[in-house]
């Protein structure tokens, strides 16, 4: 899999004597997501290093990656030249997906479709080795990166500890369509392209989410089971990053901690606190669109 990657156009394997200046990469990323701070990884000095690193939470982390449990890549540009950076598992895991990390683009290289690319030849490579694509995280208040991942299409198939996103043939395209009060989530099918499987709507701070038949089919079924299942998630995160509400009652909300891993949108409602209580003691940056249900209407047992 790595000699397919490392001759891959785009890729560059990082070699002997490149681990440090990876790391002020991998810096860059970490101080953007956490703090909001866009710096240029190769002017850092050491002083603004320390300090980043305190900041961030990151001092300490300064050792250089040993390769043992993952390969590092440099993304390249038009020119050549590193504009971005990814790393890869040496393993696959999660029923045969492989792991992602380190995903970066510097400012200057956003929006050519360089990220996209080093995505998309990771899960070509993936499916020519027989695996079943890949997964990455991602903090829930690293809205950027959030976002990203959303518009690439990715699933979202855990929240346990972060935000699990997945790209796998078992998982169609997808889309959210819709306006004002009204989302519908889509998934393609071969014979009837896009077919609806999940109805949203907002009432005042709840959400009303329907299922259609269509989704119910698919649950019935050995090929459709992880479409089910994983919709319902991924429209939920959907959801969240447009400032919609993700709990349907006061009865819901009580249960949500049964959805603490996956699953229903009070689930991540749940875990959303607990991020961003978690970022805020960090001293993390903390800027998203989801605003909780105010404590009195999950008592007035609406």
């Amino acid at each position: 899999m790595h000699e397919r990657l490392g001759s891959a156009a785009g890729l560059r394997p990082v070699v002997l004597g490149e681990g440090r200046r990876f790391a002020l990469w991998e810096l860059a990323s970490l101080a953007e997501g956490a703090l909001g701070e866009q710096v240029e990884p190769d002017a850092l000095t050491p002083s603004a290093e320390r300090e980043l690193r305190a900041r961030s939470g990151a001092a300490g982390r300064e050792a250089p990656d040993c390769g043992r449990y993952r390969r590092r890549y440099w993304i390249l540009g038009a020119s050549g030249s590193p504009v971005g950076t990814i790393a890869v598992d040496n393993w696959p895991k999660w029923a045969g997906q492989l792991g992602l990390s380190s995903l970066y683009l510097r400012p200057s290289a956003r929006g050519r479709g360089f990220g996209g690319a080093a995505l998309d030849t990771v899960y070509r490579v993936t499916l020519a080795e027989g695996l079943r694509g890949f997964r990455l995280d991602a903090h829930w208040t690293w809205q950027r990166a959030v976002h990203y991942y959303l518009r690439r299409g990715l699933w979202v198939v855990l929240w346990k500890h972060d935000l699990g996103f997945a790209r796998t043939p078992q998982l169609p395209r997808y889309e959210v369509r819709g306006e004002s009060d009204r989302l519908v989530f889509l998934v393609e099918e071969e014979r009837s392209g896009f077919t609806p499987l999940l109805v949203a709507r907002r009432e005042r701070q709840w959400l009303r989410l329907r299922e259609t038949e269509a989704s119910r089919r698919m649950e019935a079924s050995d090929a459709g089971s992880w479409v089910h299942g994983y919709a319902r998630s991924t429209f939920a995160l959907q959801l969240a990053v447009r400032g919609w509400p993700l709990v349907r009652s006061s009865e819901s909300w009580a249960q949500a901690w049964r959805w603490s891993d996956i699953g229903e949108p009070e689930g991540l409602a749940y875990k959303i606190e607990l991020f961003e209580a978690a970022a805020r003691d960090d001293g993390w940056r903390v800027d998203t669109a989801y605003r909780p249900v105010p404590v009195e209407d999950l008592a007035d047992g609406s």
